[in-house]
């Protein structure tokens, strides 16, 4: 099911917003996407629309000759894994707050203000383990090679953020099925270097903008040209940024199955092979496809990819359920579904509105943080997830219906703490 809204001077928003809250500053920024030269379709709008920096969360465009950065935005790659572990929720251990605590030990997450991989950020490593080195080597010419030619990328240990949380709605999470069988569940991005990419890439645009005399509706609409030496290092870095994102979630899983069998729980061991239920999907990105008969860049901001068979999966918030879907392959929505349920309101709006009572009472039955440092990730600050799956039913199919049990969710902190 969806809805075109024409635009003036620009190409139509075909939106899967029935049932769902649609701000008008979101519509506001699709509109001013729309109107782009280089637009190759309608701008797909996600039922978990919601206003972003530059660029809508919740949206898909195709292009022709030119990628836009912030329409990626920062976190490059972020993306959502969760796996079966082959066990029965009467398996876990009595002690679900001593279990948080230790994926909270075994996974850096959270943030302190103004620190960025440095000894006093709380969500990077102090020392990268000696796996985490094995895949940093594989991943570090590229970037070294990125920063010889754009040396504002060298700021900051970016292998000391391989594998950890970061903060705001990534999470770890275990979950039960409609079985009671157990799964677990990592959202988290590119973390430092890939928000460097993301805001340094979208910089150089606006810098390229202003060198051509292009004027845009929006300033953080600057775009890169194909074929320019600028494209081609961007999509080198996006690429290497959806790279270490994955790889960090693998990371992540790893150390919450190792977590699960120190309290002597005989779970599954993170694979890729098919050999056991892995699905790990990705949000933010470009990528080459064809539709309708062209060859295209399609970018993903908060949406995932939805071809016919293709595994997805669509969190809630810590306290709603997550949802393992498969592909429609709908072609109106260049085989894309949402990413989540989105953000009903921003965060300062979410720390004013809600308190720590209510929050405690939206998540009761929930092993997770009940204090005020998650008020603006509370459930009632994201729309309804039983709506936004509705919205899109033309769109996937549920396979399975995941209720959170124990979530790990970082936050930030006051430098001075």
């Amino acid at each position: 099911m969806n809805r075109v809204f024409p635009v003036s001077g620009g190409v139509p928003l075909k939106c899967w917003t029935d049932g769902v809250p649609f701000e008008e500053g979101a519509r506001e920024q699709l509109e001013a996407v729309a109107r782009l030269p280089f637009m190759a379709g309608p701008v797909v709008v996600m039922p978990d629309v919601h206003k972003g920096i530059g660029s809508t969360i919740g949206s898909v465009i195709a292009t022709t000759g030119a990628v836009i950065p912030s329409a990626v935005g920062v976190d490059i790659g972020c993306g959502v894994m969760a796996q079966h572990l082959g066990i029965n929720a009467s398996q876990l251990p009595g002690d679900l707050p001593g279990l948080r605590k230790a994926i909270e030990e075994a996974v850096p997450h959270g943030r302190r203000w103004g620190t960025d991989g440095d000894d006093n950020d709380i969500g990077a490593w102090k020392e990268l383990p000696e796996i985490h080195l094995g895949y940093w080597a594989g991943l570090r010419p590229i970037y070294e090679m990125l920063a010889m030619k754009y040396p504002r990328l060298d700021r900051g240990a970016s292998d000391r953020h391989l594998g950890t949380l970061g903060t705001g709605n990534h999470f770890v999470e275990l979950c039960v099925d409609e079985k009671d069988e157990v799964w677990a569940t990592i959202h988290s991005g590119s973390r430092g270097p890939g928000n460097r990419i993301g805001t340094d890439f979208t910089a150089m645009a606006k810098a390229e903008m202003k060198r051509w005399h292009i004027k845009l509706p929006i300033a953080d609409l600057a775009y890169l040209p194909e074929g320019t030496d600028l494209f081609k290092d961007y999509i080198a870095g996006m690429g290497w940024a959806i790279t270490f994102a994955s790889t960090s979630r693998f990371l992540m899983m790893s150390e919450v199955i190792k977590t699960l069998r120190g309290f002597g729980l005989d779970v599954n061991t993170p694979r890729v092979d098919g050999k056991v239920e892995m699905i790990d999907c990705v949000h933010n990105y470009v990528d080459r496809e064809n539709h309708h008969g062209k060859n295209v860049f399609v970018t993903r901001k908060g949406a995932v990819r939805a071809r016919a068979g293709d595994r997805g999966v669509i969190p809630g918030s810590m306290g709603t359920p997550t949802y393992i879907v498969r592909g429609k392959g709908n072609p109106d929505s260049l085989d894309s579904c949402s990413h989540g349920a989105g953000r009903l309101m921003s965060r300062t709006a979410a720390r004013r509105k809600f308190t720590v009572e209510g929050h405690q009472a939206a998540t009761a039955g929930i092993e997770c943080r009940k204090d005020a440092s998650v008020l603006d990730e509370t459930p009632g600050a994201y729309k309804d997830i039983s709506a936004v799956m509705a919205a899109q039913s033309d769109l996937v199919e549920i396979e399975h219906v995941l209720r959170p049990i124990v979530n790990v969710k970082g936050c930030d902190e006051p430098e001075d703490e």
